[in-house]
């Protein structure tokens, strides 16, 4: 098969996807039986619940584990942001890229908050897409070898990967990938990211508009294509390495409307393509509850945050925590020596 260090095109990444494993049906059962033995009335803990069973199915073994979780930060260039449609300037990916590493974002604190470890994966900064209004935003090899970068990013002994981003302009990458995945109109899907308004939020849908009318038709349904023709290095990255955690049998956490939208490309392969993936907030970007119905997922938070670079997935991590926490450690009924529940009279 394949490996991630030698994909060079789209084709060799598709190759992968013909050995993907699926859920573990042994672990899930082993996971469902301790769940009815433990000292609480059944779905008491509701999603917290599921969430470990997930984590089991997804692991492949009982019980599941959560020592190592990794938070992973995507950061690319968009051309598309010469066009005005973010109210930063496209350097400042950069510049947020330096404060990751000196320790100064949100992110920095979130990570230490539920001991993660945070690591940036930078993608050609100097060199940005081309604007995908005028071309296809990659190659085929240029896509394909960031999708290869962000397979390195899930490494032996990770137990889970939150997986976030930082690229100016890559809302309106992720908007113009939604419409063409899921159609609708422009509207619907590009909302004000970093906080364009007024004229500048019509400019920024038009320019999504324009971008899958010149691309939608060609790539035909495809969403490799589609991620090439309208993405960034960055969310290419974030499918990478959604397909090589399910390859590795690591769940992952997908941050907001961004990294949603980059691993919904997957979906037009297959279906089933982010079952071992949850998604970690409602972004307060208007389109990603849109984007969540589309796709049958239900946020485990919603806090009304919309900064990206991982936040949100960094912050559910004390979630799938305290499922795993709760699951293998409480006491069963008969450890115990409480009486379960009374039979029906």
């Amino acid at each position: 098969m394949t490996s991630p260090e030698t994909a060079t095109s789209l084709v060799e990444i598709r190759l992968m996807l013909a050995d993907l494993p699926g859920p573990d049906l042994a672990a899930r059962t082993q996971a469902v039986t301790r769940e009815a033995s433990l000292t609480k009335p059944p779905g008491a803990l509701g999603r917290l619940e599921i969430l470990a069973e997930w984590m089991a199915t997804w692991q492949g073994r009982h019980p599941p584990r959560l020592r190592r979780p990794r938070v992973a930060v995507f950061a690319g260039n968009h051309g598309v942001a010469a066009r005005g449609v973010s109210a930063y300037p496209a350097e400042v990916t950069q510049q947020m890229v330096k404060n990751f590493i000196a320790g100064g974002a949100a992110v920095n604190q979130l990570c230490r908050s539920v001991d993660a470890d945070l690591r940036v994966y930078e993608l050609s900064l100097e060199t940005p897409t081309i604007d995908f209004t005028t071309a296809p935003a990659m190659s085929d090899e240029e896509c394909a070898r960031a999708m290869a970068y962000g397979m390195m990013a899930v490494e032996p002994g990770i137990d889970v990967i939150a997986l976030g981003e930082m690229g100016i302009a890559n809302t309106t990458s992720g908007a113009a990938l939604c419409l063409a995945l899921f159609g609708g109109s422009a509207a619907e899907w590009t909302g004000p990211g970093t906080g364009v308004v007024g004229d500048q939020l019509a400019r920024k849908r038009d320019i999504v508009a324009a971008g899958v009318a010149r691309h939608g038709a060609e790539a035909a349904g495809d969403g490799l294509e589609l991620l090439r023709r309208l993405g960034g290095f960055e969310l290419a990255a974030i499918a990478g390495a959604v397909i090589a955690a399910r390859l590795a049998r690591v769940p992952v956490l997908l941050d907001g409307f961004t990294a949603t939208a980059a691993a919904a490309a997957l979906t037009r392969l297959d279906s089933r393509l982010l079952d071992h993936c949850e998604v970690a907030h409602l972004s307060a970007e208007p389109a990603h509850a849109r984007l969540c119905r589309a796709l049958g997922k239900r946020p485990l938070l919603d806090l009304d945050m919309r900064l990206g670079e991982a936040s949100g997935a960094a912050l559910a991590i004390a979630i799938l925590r305290a499922a795993v926490e709760c699951h293998t450690g409480m006491a069963s009924f008969a450890s115990a020596g409480v009486s379960g529940r009374a039979a029906p009279v």
